[in-house]
C-alpha cells in the first residue's frame, strides 16, 4: 500500500510541477532526491521579490537577539540610528530565526513604542535544524522610527521532553538615508484602551487616515479554521452560529466604517500535514499582511480635537469564543498649511450583510455558503488647497462548499473570497479613482485511509489588481499572483521514523507593473529543493 502511495505521489508531483511551472531550471538532480522525507531538509523559501534596497548610506539598529522558550515576552529599548539622519527613503526590517529538534507551528509579534510592525508565524523544524529569513518594508512608521521607543516582541513556544525547539530569533532595522518614493505618514498612532472601548485622538489637521488591523485567527483552536467552521446541525467537529462566513469590521463612534474580507491563513502544520509546508510555506505565513481600510471620510468627525471610538471585530465568530487577533495602527497624513482641517462624513450606506449556508447530508456531508456585504463612506475636508471630498465603496463576496464523510476521514474544501474597493477623490485637480480586486482561494481536501495514511492535497491563491486614474487617465496599476500548491502524505499516530512521510509541493510568485516585473517558480520533492526558476 505505501509503495503505491509513493508512486501515485511521485506522479502527481510530475503533474503539479509541469502545470504551475512549465520546465524550470533544475536544482537538484534525480539522484539526489530521496524517497521519502529523512530527518533534514532544504530550509524554508518563498518566491516572494526581496526588499529592494536603495543605493544610500545606511545605518543598522538591532531591535531583538533572543531565544523564545515560553510565553514571556522580549522587552528592550529602540534608539534611532546615528548618521542616516531623521528622514529615510526606506526603512527594512530583517528577522533571521534558526530552530532544531521538534516544535509546532507558533504566531508572533514586534511592536515598536506600541505599534505592530510585524506579525509572523514559524517553519516547523526538521531534526537537524533549519534557518529562515522574512524581510519586509517598513517605512510606513518611520515616525515612530524617529524617537527612542519600548521593543515588545513574543513568539509564544513550549518546550519540554517532546517540543524541543527552541526559537532563536534575530531582528533588525536597516535605514537608508533619502526621500521616500511616497510621502511616509506624518503620524502612526495606536489606541487607547478606556472604560468605554478603545479610543482615537487624531490631529486637528489629518487630511488623510488610514487603518491597518493585523486580522489573524488564531491557533490551536477552530477560529484557526475558521473556513472550515459549520452551523448546526451539520455533524462536524468545528461550529459556528452561522457557518464560516468571517468579515473584519471597523467602527467608529459606533458607525461602520470599513468591512474587509480577512485572508484565510494557512500555517505551517496547516491542514493536519506538516510535510506540505517544510520548505515552501503558504502564502503570507511568514509576513503576515495587515487589512487596510481608508477613514478619510470620517476625518472631519475625527479633527475636533476629541478621542473617538474606535473599534475592530470579526463578524461570524461564536459569542464569548476567542480566536482572533485584531491589533490597529493607524497612519495619518496631515496639512501642513492648516492647524484645524474641518469637514463632514456625508454618506454611510452598507447593504444587508447576506450570508446562507446550507446543508445536505448524505455518504457526503455537503454545506455550500454564499455570503456579501457591501458598504459607502463618503466625506469632504476643507484644506488649505480647497474643498476635497472623498468616497469609499467596498464589496465584499464570499462562495464554499465545504464536503466531508462520517468521521472526517475524507475533508474538502472549495472556497473564494473576493474584496473589491474604490477610493475616489474629487476636488483640486483632476479626480483620482483607485480601483483594488482582491481574489483569495482555497480548494483541497485531507483523506486519512484504513491503514492510517494520510494525504491532502491543497492549492492556494492569493491575486490582486489595482488600476489608478487622474483625470480618466491611467497612471499606475499592478497585478499580483502568489499560487501555492502541494501533494503530501504520512503514515499517522506511529514514530516519527515510521512515518514513511513522502510531499511535493510548488510555488509562482508574479507581481507585474509598469516599474518592473517578478516571476519565480520554486518546487520541491521530499523536502528537497528541485526547481528555481525565475521568468523576468
Amino acid at each position: 500500500m505505501r509503495r503505491r502511495m509513493v508512486m501515485s505521489m511521485l506522479t502527481g508531483a510530475t503533474l503539479l510541477v509541469s502545470a504551475f511551472l512549465g520546465t524550470g531550471t533544475p536544482v537538484a538532480r534525480a539522484a539526489e532526491v530521496p524517497a521519502e522525507f529523512g530527518t533534514d531538509w532544504h530550509d524554508p523559501v518563498t518566491a516572494a521579490p526581496p526588499v529592494d534596497r536603495p543605493h544610500t548610506t545606511s545605518c543598522q539598529v538591532t531591535l531583538a537577539d533572543v531565544q523564545f522558550r515560553d510565553f514571556t515576552p522580549y522587552r528592550g529599548t529602540y534608539t534611532p540610528p546615528k548618521g542616516c539622519g531623521d528622514r529615510w527613503s526606506k526603512v527594512v526590517l530583517r528577522l533571521d530565526g534558526k530552530v532544531k529538534g521538534r516544535q509546532y507551528d507558533r504566531l508572533g509579534y514586534l511592536h515598536v513604542g506600541g505599534v505592530e510592525i510585524l506579525r509572523t508565524s514559524t517553519p516547523e523544524p526538521s531534526p537537524d535544524g533549519i534557518e529562515w529569513h522574512v524581510e519586509k518594508d517598513v517605512t510606513r512608521y518611520s515616525d515612530t522610527f524617529r524617537g527612542s521607543r519600548d521593543v515588545e516582541m513574543l513568539i509564544g513556544n513550549v518546550v519540554d521532553d517532546t517540543y524541543t525547539g527552541v526559537i532563536d530569533v534575530h531582528v533588525t532595522l536597516t535605514f537608508y538615508a533619502g526621500r521616500p518614493a511616497a510621502p511616509a505618514p506624518d503620524r502612526v498612532l495606536t489606541l487607547a484602551d478606556t472604560p468605554s472601548g478603545t479610543t482615537l485622538t487624531t490631529p486637528r489637521n489629518s487630511e488623510r487616515i488610514v487603518a491597518e488591523v493585523y486580522a489573524t485567527g488564531s491557533g490551536g483552536g477552530c477560529e484557526e479554521f475558521w473556513y472550515l467552521t459549520v452551523a448546526d446541525p451539520a455533524s462536524y467537529s468545528c461550529k459556528a452560529d452561522h457557518g464560516p462566513y468571517r468579515e473584519v469590521q471597523i467602527t467608529v463612534d459606533g458607525r461602520l466604517a470599513g468591512i474587509a474580507a480577512p485572508f484565510p491563513h494557512v500555517w505551517t502544520g496547516g491542514w493536519s500535514n506538516p510535510f506540505l509546508w517544510y520548505v515552501v510555506p503558504a502564502p503570507r505565513a511568514f509576513d503576515v499582511r495587515p487589512v487596510e481600510y481608508d477613514l478619510t471620510p470620517f476625518a472631519g468627525l475625527l479633527n475636533d480635537g476629541r478621542p473617538h471610538r474606535v473599534e475592530v471585530s470579526v463578524v461570524g465568530v461564536p459569542a464569548g469564543q476567542p480566536g482572533w487577533s485584531t491589533p490597529v495602527n493607524v497612519l495619518v497624513w496631515q496639512d501642513a498649511h492648516r492647524a484645524h482641517v474641518p469637514g463632514a462624513l456625508t454618506r454611510d450606506k452598507a447593504t444587508d450583510l447576506a450570508d446562507s449556508s446550507v446543508l445536505t447530508p448524505g455518504t457526503e456531508n455537503r454545506v455550500r455558503t454564499e455570503a456579501g456585504h457591501a458598504l459607502t463612506v463618503s466625506g469632504y475636508l476643507d484644506t488649505s488647497h480647497g474643498r476635497v471630498t472623498t468616497t469609499v465603496t467596498r464589496t465584499l463576496a464570499n462562495t464554499s462548499l465545504h464536503r466531508w464523510t462520517d468521521g472526517e476521514n475524507t475533508d474538502g474544501l472549495d472556497a473564494s473570497w473576493t474584496d473589491d474597493e474604490t477610493v475616489r477623490t474629487a476636488g483640486h485637480g483632476p479626480a483620482r479613482t483607485t480601483r483594488t480586486h482582491r481574489t483569495y482561494t482555497v480548494n483541497g481536501a485531507t483523506t486519512l485511509d484504513g491503514d492510517g495514511r494520510l494525504r491532502t492535497v491543497l492549492t492556494l491563491g492569493d491575486r490582486a489588481s489595482t488600476v489608478v486614474r487622474e483625470g480618466g487617465r491611467r497612471t499606475a496599476w499592478s497585478r499580483l499572483d502568489d499560487t501555492y500548491g502541494g501533494d503530501a502524505a504520512y503514515t499517522t499516530n506511529v514514530p516519527r521514523e515510521q512515518r514513511h512521510a513522502v510531499g511535493t509541493s510548488v510555488e509562482r510568485y508574479r507581481l507585474l507593473g509598469p516599474d518592473g516585473c517578478h516571476d519565480r517558480s520554486l518546487a520541491t520533492v521530499q523536502g528537497v529543493l528541485t526547481e528555481d526558476r525565475n521568468r523576468c
